[in-house]
Formats: structure tokens, sequence, C-alpha cells
């Protein structure tokens, strides 16, 4: 059980969260991939913040929320600066060379790294039985991909987006240990901070920083601000706080079967037969994690 909060059986509303956060997830490492086509990767992402920001701080001002101070402020501003900053930065960067599907898969790793990050800050004991499953569920994507690995992705690039993955899973745990607030609330930091990370790399990286004119441009950041900052990292963001977040962070292994959908149908990306051995064993790993107890 985390020591952050009471003992709590799942709820149909939290498999829905979860449902939701994970198929929009999967469709965003795509979206990234689209967008670095017609916007240079870091300023994209600064725009994407920068709307994210305010359509959050408009919602936690509609709804009244509590504006986080202290501890709690401190906890968010850094998931902020890692999750939205330094995680941005990286995959963006890297996802200039690396498909969208490898990505997604290097992103597979977090419920492994979340398990250890949260054993190492003390939030709870490493869980023998969901780590199998979560390392039953990475070796099913890791057949997925295995014939798009064996092509290879600039090594610079592979380590960028993994360790992006890594930041991300680090994350997760300094925000399930910072005192809750609201979603919204919690997003809105997180963006604006972000935002600052992802423009001065943008800024070091000496990219253009002309505004988009065409919805090739602007339907990417649109899209990735309201569809993931707005839906799935505000459900992210309240799934901290009802589960632990080694069991959160298990959508890591299903998005990367839904990325290899999104891709058929978009590009006509065609899956390799291994795939269905792969996608079984990765909704293995996902049903012994999400159904194994109470929390």
């Amino acid at each position: 059980m985390d020591s952050q909060s009471p003992s709590k059986s799942p709820k149909p509303t939290h498999y829905a969260a979860f449902a939701g956060m994970s198929l929009i997830w999967g469709t965003t490492f795509l979206v990234i991939r689209i967008g670095n086509e017609s916007v240079p990767p870091l300023w994209g992402a600064t725009l994407r913040l920068i709307l994210a920001t305010a359509l959050n701080a408009l919602i936690a001002f509609l709804t009244r929320a509590r504006w986080p101070r202290g501890s709690a402020l401190r906890g968010i501003a850094l998931f902020g600066f890692l999750n939205m900053g330094v995680n941005f930065v990286l995959l963006y960067w890297g996802e200039q060379t690396v498909p969208s599907g490898i990505a997604a898969t290097l992103y597979a790793t977090t419920p492994v790294t979340t398990g250890i990050f949260a054993w190492m800050l003390g939030l709870h004991a490493l869980d023998r039985g969901r780590m199998l499953a979560a390392l039953t569920g990475l070796a099913g994507v890791a057949l997925i991909f295995s014939g798009e690995l064996t092509h290879g992705a600039p090594a610079p690039a592979l380590l960028g987006v993994f360790s992006a993955a890594t930041c991300a899973a680090l994350a997760g745990v300094i925000l399930k240990k910072a005192p809750s607030h609201s979603a919204f609330v919690v997003n809105a930091v997180g963006a604006s901070i972000g935002a600052v990370v992802c423009f001065l790399a943008s800024l070091v990286l000496r990219e253009p920083h002309a505004l988009p004119r065409t919805m090739a441009g602007f339907g990417p950041i649109i899209y990735l601000a309201i569809a993931g900052n707005l839906g799935a990292y505000v459900l992210y963001a309240w799934l901290i706080t009802q589960w632990k977040v080694t069991r959160v962070h298990v959508a890591a292994l299903i998005i990367p079967v839904i990325a290899v959908i999104v891709g058929a149908i978009v590009r006509g990306e065609a899956p390799a037969p291994i795939t269905y051995l792969g996608g079984a064993l990765v909704l293995s790993g996902v049903a012994v994690t999400l159904f194994s107890g109470r929390e």
C-alpha cells in the first residue's frame, strides 16, 4: 500500500480513466512524429505547453481549485520540470529520427523503472509479482518491435528517448509523494515550467520560432495540448492519487500496442506476424497488474 493514500479497491471509474489515458497516449507518439515534420520539435513542444497551461489554468480558475504552496508546490514544480520539461525535450528531439513505435517501446520500460524509483524513495516496497508482470509485458513489446529495432535508429536519439522515459518514471514517483491537488492545477503548473524548459532548449538548438500557419503545423499542437495535456495528463494526475504509481505506469505496456495499430491505420504500417504473440504478452502483463488485488 502507498504511504501517501489509504487502501483502495479499483473502481470502474479508475479503469475508465486508465483506458482513456492509454488510448490517448497511444496516439501521441505518432502525432509528435507528424508534428516534427512541420514545426521545429522543441518550438512545437513549447507552443503545445503554452496552450496547455492556459487551458488547465482556466479550468482550475473556474472550478476554484486550490493552488499549491510549500512542499506541494515544490513537488509539483519538480514533476513539471522532469515530465513536461526534460522528458519533452528529449522525446521531441529523439523522435526526429526514432520511429514513433520504437519510442513507445522504450517508454514500456517505465513500469520497471517506476518500481525501482518508488522503492528508492521509500514510497513502497518492491512488488515482485507486479514487477514480473511488467517484465513479461516488456518482453512482449520487444517481440512486437524486434523487426523495426533491427533497422535501428541513431544511438544518441535512442538514448535520448530512453532517458526521457526514465525521467517520466521518476517524475511520477515525485508527484505521488507530493500532497495531492487538483489535476488541472498540477498540469497548469507542470506545463508552465515545461514550456520554459522546452523554449530554452529550443534557443540552444537555434530553432526558428515562427508561428505555424497551416493545419499541418497547428493541428498536432492543438491535438497534443487538448487530448494529451488536458486529457491524458489530467487523467494521469488523478489516477496517481488513486492507485499505486507502479500500477498507473503499467499503461506504458499497452501504449506501444495502440501505437502499432494507429500507425497501421494512419500510415499503412503493417504489423509483423510476431506482433500478435507480443500483444498477448503485453495484455497479460497489464491484466495481472491491473486486477491483482487491493492497493
